[in-house]
């Protein structure tokens, strides 16, 4: 598995925690660089994670918002916690990473909706992502 995918699937299991313990992404993402730290067997967090995550929380509001309007007839609350949070590191990642590929970003999504959810999910990720994608030049705010 690539570096950066890896970094991927380990900043959403971040984000899915925070989520379901109703904590903040980055007291959680402390947790597991202390607990990598602590614990031989544990691979360290990597970089690319932590900018995940961190970015992430620092546009949360902004996210959740696109989220909720663009997610025709899903509000937060009632979408899946796993949905939820891939569209929430693949929002980030979309509108404010510019480094990485936008079909690389949306490809990762849906690779991990297809690994972590329902057979819908894929293409609701992919659906929303591509809709993202599309309206990308007026969706960032900072």
């Amino acid at each position: 598995m690539a570096a950066r995918n890896k970094a991927r699937k380990r900043a959403f299991q971040i984000l899915f925690e925070a989520d379901q313990r109703g904590a903040s992404v980055q007291s959680v993402l402390a947790d597991w660089v202390r607990h990598a730290r602590s614990d031989d067997r544990q691979p360290p967090v990597a970089e690319y994670t932590m900018d995940l995550v961190e970015g992430y929380a620092a546009h949360a509001d902004r996210i959740d918002e696109l989220i909720a309007t663009y997610a025709v007839g899903w509000t937060l609350d009632r979408m899946p916690v796993v949905d939820r949070n891939i569209l929430r590191l693949g929002a980030y990642e979309l509108v404010w990473v510019d480094e990485t590929p936008d079909a690389v970003v949306i490809d990762e999504a849906v690779q991990l909706a297809k690994e972590f959810s329902t057979d819908e999910s894929p293409s609701f990720v992919n659906g929303l992502l591509g809709r993202f994608k599309d309206l990308k030049p007026s969706l960032r705010r900072d």
